[in-house]
C-alpha cells in the first residue's frame, strides 16, 4: 500500500518558490524585472555583472517557478514578474513564517 505524503499543495508551492529564491541573483534578476516591468534577458545582464548565459539559466529556474513570465516575439522573449504569483508567494512565505515565530 502507498503511504499518502504528509505534503500538502501549499507546502509544495512554498518550496518550489523558496527553492528558486534560494540563489542572490536569481532575487537580484527577479528585483530587475519588478522595477523594469518587462525586459529581454539582455536588459538584465547590462544591469547586473553576470553573463547571458548565466541570466538565461537563472530565469529559466525563476519562470519554472512560476515567478517570471516570458513572452515570445519573434526570436525574442520579453520576461516579466509575474506579479500575481509574487504577491501569493509573498502572502504565503508571511503566514508560514508569522506561524512560525508565534508557535513558542
Amino acid at each position: 500500500m502507498k503511504q499518502s505524503t504528509p505534503y500538502t499543495a501549499t507546502h509544495e508551492r512554498i518550496a518550489r518558490w523558496a527553492k528558486a529564491l534560494a540563489h542572490p541573483a536569481r532575487v537580484a534578476i527577479l528585483e530587475v524585472l519588478v522595477r523594469r516591468g518587462e525586459c529581454v534577458c539582455g536588459e538584465v545582464v547590462d544591469e547586473l555583472p553576470l553573463s547571458q548565459a548565466t541570466v538565461s539559466q537563472h530565469l529559466k529556474v525563476l519562470k519554472e517557478a512560476g515567478l517570471v513570465t516570458g513572452t515570445t516575439e519573434g526570436r525574442t522573449v520579453c520576461y516579466g514578474a509575474d506579479t500575481a504569483c509574487c504577491a501569493q508567494a509573498g502572502q504565503l512565505l508571511k503566514r508560514f513564517m508569522d506561524a512560525a515565530a508565534n508557535c513558542c
